[in-house]
């Protein structure tokens, strides 16, 4: 018999809630079940184990910052699509620290091809199809953004970024400005 009001969905929830405030490596099946004031064995009916909530909280992150991505480009192109894309991207890393870092693991084919890891590197190419990036070159493009936009975020989660005086969003905005340069002036092979 399952527990009134426990749905995988709202485990899932759950879980990338603590996941912002504990660190997504710190989310298990117990802290998730005390969470709810219910014992582990009553999340096992709508979970299968610790690997598929983290499975899960992956998936709704994804699909949050693709909503969020996809209402920001919204009417924009080439340098304004860009900023909003990068600017929601952070936002939603420093927001939600916990499920941005739940994005970043290993998906199997299956779980990616159906998660919204598909619709964000669609947004992507949007983007890039702005600046007249043709294969192959737009996949070397998304590659070059979203490892930008990582390094960039992570650098300056840890603190990579504390020692020196200029302002991180001052970086932030040029590091933009040179990305924005260098998809307009893609090299030649």
């Amino acid at each position: 018999m399952t527990r009134a009001g426990l749905t995988a969905e709202r485990l899932t929830v759950a879980a990338a809630e603590l996941a912002d405030e504990i660190g997504y490596e710190n989310v298990t099946v117990s802290a998730v079940a005390r969470r709810f004031g219910v014992k582990d064995a009553s999340l096992y009916s709508h979970i299968r184990n610790a690997q598929d909530l983290r499975v899960r909280v992956a998936l709704l992150a994804l699909s949050e910052l693709a909503d969020r991505v996809a209402a920001a480009l919204a009417g924009r192109a080439g340098k304004d699509a860009l900023v909003a894309f990068a600017n929601a991207y952070r936002a939603y890393a420093k927001e939600h620290p916990g499920r941005y870092a739940a994005m970043q693991i290993d998906l199997d084919p299956q779980t990616a091809a159906a998660s919204a890891g598909p619709r964000h590197a669609e947004m992507t190419r949007a983007i890039l199809r702005g600046y007249q990036l043709s294969e192959p070159d737009q996949t070397d493009a998304v590659r070059m953004m979203h490892s930008t936009f990582h390094g960039y975020v992570s650098l300056e989660r840890s603190g990579g970024f504390r020692h020196t005086p200029r302002e991180v969003d001052a970086s932030w905005a040029r590091s933009l400005d040179a990305l924005d340069s260098v998809l307009r002036n893609w090299p030649p092979q």
